[in-house]
């Protein structure tokens, strides 16, 4: 039996801020349980629901040195769909209203659950093959794995993996002031290994000292070895080429299954899609107020509206397509500038736009549900789930290729007739605007084609498991390469010193 923990900052249904929770939940599900010993470990937020929270069986405590003195480390038990969930008590750091706080505050919390996640290890009387780390939080898993823990026989044949999420978000600082908070030894501030522009670097320290490094899909991990996607740690991605990979990102197939779903006016399936999906549609015109016109093209959006997710492209030609008769149901909040423009059309066109700037789990479904197609224009995206989302519920994606988006949605071939949506290259407003254009004259002109790509689209299987056979391998493979020399990150000064420069 392999036994395998996950560290993360999140996972529902416990706590949940983005998609990482939703990873983090999932995934460990879809295991072969009799050869795999999957078990979680998060921080126990005073936040988290007190449905949950009476749940926990406590454990055990200890006090840990850490930040300048002996600090409590409370450990409680959840056994959730027959998953271990341990949750490392400390009020100091995890109390609060929210999951996070300011920058620096979030630093120090999550250098005090990295080091924690380590220390409860003999006390649960779980020895892990491998930890599995997610994001940044969890950057100084495998840092402490490879020094403070080293020497203790105990951690000795430990290995970890780090997955990256989103690259972006890398948890730096000053130098002196990580070293005050972690405790971690000056040799380890060094360009080869935390030191990132003057900075430590809780992620670049994770990276170096992992013994595998994973990110979500196969073209993010690509994208992230060049300067455009890399922010500015590509040098080190590229030195780390032959221990770093891409495992797409799953979807939770109980909770999104238009077979089942409890919040759609109509369920439907790959067989009778045609009779059932255009009820979904008429619902939501009422529901929202838009015109009835089950011949405009329905085109959803639910997002976090930032620049990231391509809401500038949006911007600059909301307009023209308006103006051309597509209907918009948009859901989700973010930079003001784009709520206030989605608040304006709506206002302008309310029986063709609706601008719902909050979020609703609900509402998300039955615009999957519900919409003809879906928009998403990212900048970048290391996965994605909408687009998962869409293609399971028959809307047609429309995305650009980057990251995962170009990983899952195959651009539609007129010639051929192949494809499970449409899709642009380059970041351009208007080669986004042609791809929506063409889009809309597939749907309105040639229903059994658009038909055809709905079908291939519902077909496809992008559900956990599916993803979680890709780990298994992966898993199995680490365990079967010799231990790693004790110097092995210095390895990486190359590349690093590249970075740098």
């Amino acid at each position: 039996m392999k036994k395998i923990l996950f560290a993360a900052s999140e996972s529902v249904p416990f706590i949940k801020t983005g998609g990482l929770a939703d990873v983090i939940g999932s995934l460990p599900k879809y295991f072969d349980k009799e050869k795999y010993d999957v078990r979680i470990v998060l921080p126990k937020y005073l936040c988290i629901s007190e449905e949950y929270r009476k749940q926990m069986e406590y454990l055990t405590h200890f006090y840990m040195y850490y930040n300048g003195r002996n600090r409590y480390v409370g450990i409680l038990r959840i056994d959730y769909e027959g998953i271990p969930c341990y949750f490392i008590d400390n009020e100091e750091y995890f109390g609060g209203s929210e999951p996070y706080g300011d920058h620096l505050y979030n630093l120090e919390k999550f250098g005090f659950f990295s080091k924690a996640v380590l220390a409860i290890l003999p006390s649960i009387e779980f020895q892990p093959d491998i930890i599995h780390c997610h994001d940044w939080h969890t950057g100084l898993v495998p840092v402490y794995l490879r020094t403070q823990f080293a020497a203790d026989e105990f951690y000795t044949d430990m290995k970890s993996i780090i997955t990256i999420h989103n690259l972006r978000f890398q948890g730096n600082y000053s130098i002196e002031k990580i070293k005050e908070i972690t405790g971690l030894p000056d040799y380890l501030f060094t360009p080869d290994k935390l030191e990132a522009y003057q900075d430590a670097n809780y992620l670049k320290g994770g990276i170096v000292y992992a013994d595998r490094v994973t990110t979500v899909s196969e073209t993010y991990t690509e994208e992230i070895k060049t300067p455009f996607y890399g922010e500015r740690l590509e040098g080190l991605l590229w030195a780390r080429s032959n221990s770093l990979s891409g495992i797409l990102n799953g979807l939770d197939y109980d909770e999104w299954n238009p077979a089942t779903d409890p919040f759609i006016a109509q369920r439907f399936t790959i067989s009778n899609f045609r009779q059932k999906k255009k009820k979904n549609k008429a619902a939501l015109q009422d529901e929202l107020g838009l015109a009835r016109d089950p011949k405009a093209m329905m085109v959803g959006i639910v997002s976090r509206m930032t620049d990231q997710k391509g809401f500038d492209l949006i911007q600059r030609v909301m307009e023209e397509m308006v103006d051309e008769g597509i209907q918009f149901v948009v859901l989700g909040t973010g930079e003001w500038k784009y709520e206030e423009m989605f608040k304006q059309f709506a206002a302008r066109f309310p029986r063709q736009v609706s601008a719902n700037i909050f979020y609703s789990n609900d509402l998300s479904h039955r615009i999957y549900a519900s919409c003809d197609a879906f928009l998403m224009p990212s900048l970048f995206e290391p996965c994605g789930l909408s687009q998962l989302m869409s293609l399971r519920y028959g809307t047609v994606p429309i995305v650009r290729e980057t990251g995962g988006l170009k990983d899952t949605v195959e651009p539609y071939n007129e010639y051929e007739n192949t494809g499970t949506g449409f899709s642009f290259t380059n970041y351009n407003a208007h080669e986004m605007l042609e791809a929506v254009r063409y889009a809309k004259s597939v749907y309105t002109d040639n229903k059994r084609r658009w038909n055809q790509i709905i079908d291939r689209g519902m077909a496809q299987d992008f559900s956990w498991a599916a993803s979680a056979v890709k780990y298994e391998a992966l898993y199995d493979e680490m365990l079967r390469e010799e231990e790693p020399e004790a110097d092995a990150p210095a390895e990486e000064t190359p590349a690093e010193e590249a970075a740098e420069e």
